[in-house]
C-alpha cells in the first residue's frame, strides 16, 4: 500500500495501474472503491475523483447499484500531444475550429450524440474538483466534434484536445479556475447543448463563440463581455 497519496494525477495513474495489473477487459467489473482505496493508499474520496476522471475520458463506465466496468475502447482515442504548443495558440485555433462545427453538428447529431453530450454536462455539474471538472470539459467539447460524424474534423479535433494535455495549459486553467468561473462555463455548455438539440445552428455557433472568447478572458486577461443567453 502506498501511503499519503493525495495528487489527483498519481491517484488516477494508480487505479489505471490497478486496471492494467488484473489484467481486467472490457466489460470486467474493477474493484470497489474501498477496495482500490486500500489498494492505492489513497482516501475513497481521492479514487472516486479519480474514477470520475477516467469516466469522462470514456476508460470506465459507472452504474448506479452495480459498480464501476472496463469501457469499451474508443474508436479514435486521442494522442498525447507530442509538439509544443502555448494557451494563445491553442485558444486561437478553437476560437477558428469549434464555433464552425455548430452547424454541422446542429444537422449531423442523433440522439447517440445527444445521450453523450447529457452525460458529459451531468459528470461536469457533479465535479467537485479541478482535475475531474477539465476531464468532463474536454469529453463534452470532444462530443461536439464527433457529432458532427466527419472524420476528419474528428481527427483535427483530437490534436486539439491532445494540445489541452500540454503542462502550459493546464497549469493555466488550473491556476484561473474559480467557483464563478465553472459555474458560468457550466450555463454556457447547457446553452450550446440545447441550442443543438433545437437544431438552432446560428444559436449554438454564437453560444460557443461566447464560450470561447469567455475562457480567453478568464486565462488571457482578454475580457469580452456578458452572456446574451440565459442560463440553463
Amino acid at each position: 500500500m502506498v501511503a499519503n497519496v493525495t495528487s489527483p494525477d498519481t491517484v488516477t495513474a494508480l487505479v489505471e495501474r490497478t486496471i492494467r495489473e488484473s489484467s481486467l477487459q472490457p466489460g470486467d467489473k474493477l474493484p470497489t472503491e474501498r477496495e482500490l482505496a486500500v489498494t492505492t493508499g489513497a482516501g475513497r474520496a481521492a479514487v472516486r475523483r479519480a474514477l470520475g476522471c477516467l469516466e469522462a475520458e470514456g476508460r470506465v463506465v459507472r452504474q448506479v447499484g452495480r459498480g464501476t466496468f472496463v469501457a469499451i475502447p474508443a474508436e479514435h482515442p486521442a494522442e498525447e500531444a507530442e509538439f509544443d504548443v502555448s494557451p494563445i495558440e491553442i485558444m486561437a485555433v478553437r476560437a477558428i475550429l469549434e464555433p464552425g462545427l455548430m452547424p454541422l453538428a446542429a444537422v449531423a447529431a442523433n440522439g447517440s450524440d445527444f445521450a453523450e453530450m447529457e452525460r458529459c454536462l451531468a459528470g461536469g455539474d457533479g465535479a467537485d474538483d479541478y482535475m475531474e471538472w477539465e476531464a468532463w470539459d474536454a469529453a463534452l467539447h470532444r462530443s461536439l466534434v464527433l457529432a458532427t460524424h466527419n472524420s476528419f474534423l474528428v481527427r483535427i479535433g483530437e490534436l486539439v484536445s491532445a494540445a489541452r494535455l500540454h503542462p502550459a495549459w493546464g497549469t493555466l486553467k488550473r491556476r484561473n479556475s474559480t467557483p464563478g468561473h465553472l459555474a458560468l462555463y457550466r450555463a454556457d455548455h447547457r446553452t450550446i447543448v440545447r441550442a443543438l438539440v433545437e437544431r438552432d445552428a446560428d444559436l449554438a455557433q454564437r453560444a460557443m463563440q461566447l464560450h470561447l472568447q469567455r475562457v480567453r478572458g478568464h486565462l488571457l486577461g482578454d475580457h469580452g463581455g456578458t452572456s446574451p443567453f440565459p442560463p440553463g
